[in-house]
């Protein structure tokens, strides 16, 4: 596909990574020279100086024959106009990063009034995940599927929990709890486990299953999982104000740290339900002043990634349940979970897998609906739904007799209000949701998962 992208911050330098790595052909528009040297030495894409507003610009970069424009500038309204006048010229499908919240209760007006394919806000998406966790305590990362109907969870495997030195069949026996573990990080390696795999401390694991199996799942192996009533967060961006919005839907109360006296004000006004304090959300003393050890969970959402993990260790010191950061450098990521902060989450990560979805169902367009799609185990492993049709090759065909593409899992398949966690003899039917856990293998159709002449 050819694919334009405005725009080359953290976000288009991502999208641009991953899309050419998937053998798109990418170009990338900004004005700034230096954002744009990084790209052309280190990523497989062609580069233009120049202003993505621009007729001429957009010309020059094949908008006429491009299948997507990605507008990914930090102002709405240029994406907006970007993505129009890109459209006007020939661009089959847009996108536009949109963040502002004056504009959230307009999004759907904003799609038909400017024809967009796709409108994302990364604050509003990240808000979303950390209420999930919010929601799910035990998960250090939580992805759903299937409008919720199915739920993988992330764990760390401690030495006291009852599955260690126990293999997946015996697991699934003892436990009965009509989950499965799609997958396992070990030592920094990835494993697509089979019967046999036997569970070791300190493996992360994959648990995908229906979210109320997942939570007795985690209760039969000693996880007890206590709903979170109060959170504290700290920083009063768009993140803050879309998680209280959130969590206000799930009863739960939000006390939020802010040091701008103004944003405060703000806040105060736009969020009646939530406790704003202005002050540092590094200052030990004013988080327990403010019955930090009483929380149940603590949430760090700055600009900064140094003063987020600073305040999320002293939570965790201090004793709170569930602590997560938000940060920008995934580089950071493996340091943090040794430091014992339970979740970190990744703004320009979870955008990209938005987008990713998108385009990889615009390469398919004909085939088998994407419906979701998440990269997880440090972007090594895709967790991908798609939707049955008449174009699937292997309907009503029992599992065990397919010739399934090695280190791909069929983790679940949802017929209607059906979960069904899936053994040889089960099938998939036309109208069926599929969920998939496949390791070095980007899919693009649910007949890629079969080798080929099968």
């Amino acid at each position: 596909m050819k694919i334009i992208i405005i725009g080359d911050g953290k976000l288009g330098y991502n999208l641009a990574e991953n899309l050419s790595k998937e053998n798109n052909d990418v170009t990338i528009i900004d004005k700034n020279p230096e954002a744009l040297k990084k790209a052309g030495e280190y990523l497989d894409v062609m580069c233009i100086k120049g202003n993505g507003l621009s007729t001429q610009i957009l010309l020059e970069a094949g908008i006429k024959e491009a299948d997507l424009l990605i507008a990914a500038t930090a102002s709405d309204e240029t994406n907006m106009v970007c993505c129009l006048t890109a459209k006007k010229l020939g661009a089959a499908h847009t996108i536009a990063r949109i963040r502002d919240p004056q504009y959230a209760d307009e999004l759907d007006k904003l799609k038909a009034d400017l024809d967009l394919d796709m409108v994302i806000n990364p604050e509003q998406a990240v808000a979303s995940e950390i209420a999930s966790l919010i929601e799910f305590p035990p998960a250090l990362n939580i992805e759903t599927f299937s409008k919720g109907q199915v739920v993988m969870m992330e764990m760390k495997v401690t030495p006291d929990m009852s599955i260690v030195n126990m293999s997946l069949n015996n697991i699934s026996k003892w436990t009965n709890a009509g989950i499965l573990i799609g997958g396992v990080l070990r030592d920094g390696s990835v494993v697509i486990p089979n019967g046999d795999f036997v569970i070791k401390r300190n493996d992360t694991i994959y648990i995908v299953g229906q979210p109320s199996k997942v939570v007795q799942f985690c209760k039969r192996i000693g996880i007890h999982v206590q709903r979170i009533k109060n959170v504290m967060v700290m920083g009063g961006g768009r993140i803050a104000y879309y998680l209280a919005k959130y969590l206000d839907e799930m009863d739960i109360r939000v006390k939020i740290i802010e040091i701008k006296r103004e944003r405060c004000i703000e806040l105060t006004e736009l969020l009646p339900k939530a406790l704003i304090v202005c002050g540092d959300g590094t200052d030990e003393s004013l988080l327990h002043s403010e019955n930090l050890t009483s929380m149940g969970a603590f949430v760090s959402v700055t600009d900064k990634d140094e003063e987020n993990i600073i305040a999320a260790l002293m939570a965790k010191q201090n004793g709170v349940q569930k602590v997560i950061a938000k940060i920008n450098r995934a580089n950071y990521t493996i340091a943090i979970n040794n430091m014992g902060i339970n979740s970190v989450v990744i703004p320009k990560l979870i955008t990209a897998n938005h987008i990713l979805r998108y385009v990889r169902g615009l390469q398919n367009a004909m085939g088998d609906p994407v419906d979701a799609l998440y990269r997880i185990m440090d972007g090594r492993v895709e967790a991908i739904e798609f939707t049955a049709n008449e174009h699937t090759k292997f309907l009503d065909i029992p599992l065990k007799d397919l010739k399934i593409v090695k280190d791909i899992l069929v983790a679940s398949i949802v017929r209607k209000n059906e979960i069904i966690i899936p053994h040889g003899s089960d099938v998939i039917k036309a109208d069926d949701k599929v969920i998939l856990i496949a390791k070095d293998t980007k899919l693009t159709d649910l007949n890629d998962i079969v080798e080929p002449g099968v």
